[in-house]
């Protein structure tokens, strides 16, 4: 039996080293999601589904509605469906300044995710898979050239947690803060470096095996 888990997010998804362009990312091995299922081992499947500037529930008025994890994520579950495990880890875009969101809503974006994934129940045999809210590290400080583009998201990121961890209890989802074992490079104050991604891999990998899953 292969158990299968997506991992839905944005750039530090899609692996973008700090500081390069959205075309410029670690290797599959590198990224946190390639760490997971390497510390998971035979009999699992991590599939990658990281957008760089995906928003939670957002159409980008800049980068197109292209950037909206909502609307994607319906067929994405169906394409790959059926899947075990859910893991959610968005944020860092609803931010940017240009959405003017309080952490609070951040929030409210991820559960309306939540509520789609089991709405339209991609587990095996058509049951609600398992789903795990990672709140993404906090940004640094000096966001370099990016610093107008995120003006004033260094302190509501580092309150992100607590919002997902309340929103992550209260629909009975598992929760994880991603701060707690590493966080952003320097190199531009928001993405997280190869030594990071290995870092969160190998936690969400003992996160993922203590969920208890059922023998089969």
């Amino acid at each position: 039996m292969t158990r299968t888990v997506l991992c839905f997010g944005d750039s530090n998804t899609h692996g973008q080293i700090p500081g390069r362009g959205p075309l410029e990312r670690y290797r599959r091995e590198q990224r946190w999601a390639g760490v997971l299922e390497g510390q998971l081992g035979p009999g699992w499947q991590v599939i990658e589904e990281g957008l760089s500037g995906r928003t939670t529930v957002h159409d980008d008025p800049i980068e197109g509605a292209l950037k909206n994890g909502r609307t994607y994520l319906r067929p994405c579950l169906q394409s790959h469906a059926p899947l075990d495990l859910i893991i959610i880890m968005l944020g860092t875009n609803d931010l940017k300044r240009r959405f003017n969101m309080p952490p609070s809503e951040v929030a409210m974006g991820i559960g309306c995710l939540v509520h789609d994934i089991r709405e339209l129940s991609p587990g095996p045999a058509g049951h609600d898979p398992e789903i795990m809210i990672v709140a993404p590290p906090p940004m640094l400080d000096d966001l370099r050239e990016w610093e107008s583009i995120f003006s004033g998201a260094q302190e509501k990121s580092r309150r992100l947690a607590l919002e997902f961890e309340i929103m992550a209890d209260s629909l009975e989802a598992h929760f994880f803060d991603a701060g707690t074992v590493c966080r952003c490079s320097p190199a531009d104050g928001f993405h997280i470096d190869e030594q990071a991604h290995r870092q969160l891999g190998e936690a969400l990998a003992q996160e993922v095996l203590a969920i208890g899953w059922p023998d089969a």
